[in-house]
């Protein structure tokens, strides 16, 4: 493939800092006060963090979709300002699965992420193994002959710190007390082994479902889908938060109890229609605000 038509990837791009527990509200609180806070020395001194530990704030900020870049330098997006206003200190795991999604959806900023959720299976992998099988994958993704395995490997030892409580050969005490990822159950680590597994039923989870779910009716310009697609799809559920067919079945039929879609599956049909016309944005919003009146009247 030329070079003209390979695909934008990144890869390292975290200054092989794995997503910290308190960057993210550090950060937002930093953009909120003064939008050129990365303006000098990467904002570090801001930060009271070194220059590339301030770099891989900046880049996870962008990843999970806290901020936008801007002509004045960055501003809190949509997503970011409602996390500033109802969970600055990101305790809630509904945060956690959205900021999840970015992330493992975005396959220009965090190109590993996406193709180890969206193209790698769910077999048992021993470190080197899964080296080796996202390299491939991301050289068939990007188009690219090749690409640096010291860069991939770096990947690799970051997706699994960042998402796996297990201890094995890179564990690193420090990072793992403090990545908060580790709680959406999404990878399991055993001694040399790493699989991908289905998270626990969560009501947090049902709501990211949702948001994805009506991010790909935005994207589409559509409000039907099969079941199949949501399953398979990148970018979508079952690919990005490892739900298998019961589980994603599970969370639709509590979507339609709730009247959001419709499922059809008479027929072999399988599909789901939606119910009512909310922007990805709004799923957000309503999903904070709902949580904030029931914790107001749970303090009652």
């Amino acid at each position: 493939m030329s070079e003209q038509t390979a695909k934008k990837i990144r890869l390292k791009g975290h200054e092989t800092f794995i997503l910290r527990e308190g960057w993210l509200a550090k950060g937002i609180r930093a953009v909120a006060d003064n939008p050129k806070v990365f303006s000098v020395y990467s904002g570090a001194d801001a930060l009271g963090v070194g220059t590339n530990m301030a770099k891989a704030i900046r880049y996870w900020l962008k990843a999970a979709g806290l901020i936008e870049e801007t002509k004045n330098g960055v501003e809190l997006s949509a997503f970011g300002k409602n996390v500033m206003t109802y969970d600055s200190y990101f305790e809630d795991r509904f945060t956690l699965w959205i900021i999840h999604a970015h992330i493992a959806s975005n396959a220009e900023l965090a190109t590993s992420w996406y193709v180890f959720f969206n193209r790698i299976g769910c077999e048992e992998y021993t470190r080197d193994e899964l080296v080796y099988s996202l390299n491939r994958e991301l050289c068939v993704y990007s188009g690219l002959q090749e690409l640096p395995e010291s860069s991939v490997s770096a990947d690799v030892t970051a997706i699994i710190n960042m998402y796996s409580r297990d201890k094995g050969r890179d564990y690193d005490p420090e990072e793992k007390k403090l990545s908060p990822f580790a709680e959406l159950g999404l990878l399991k680590r055993d001694n040399r082994y790493v699989r991908k597994q289905t998270p626990v039923s969560d009501d947090a989870l049902e709501y990211a479902v949702l948001y994805l779910l009506r991010r790909y009716f935005e994207q589409e310009k559509t409000d039907s889908v099969s079941i199949d697609k949501l399953l398979t799809g990148s970018g979508l559920m079952g690919r990005i938060f490892n739900l298998n067919r019961v589980e994603l079945n599970f969370y639709l039929d509590k979507l339609a109890v709730d009247e959001y879609i419709t499922v059809n599956r008479t027929a072999g049909l399988d599909m789901v229609y939606s119910l009512r016309n909310m922007s990805a944005q709004d799923v957000i919003s309503a999903y904070y605000k709902n949580r904030q009146t029931l914790l107001k009247d749970e303090d009652r």
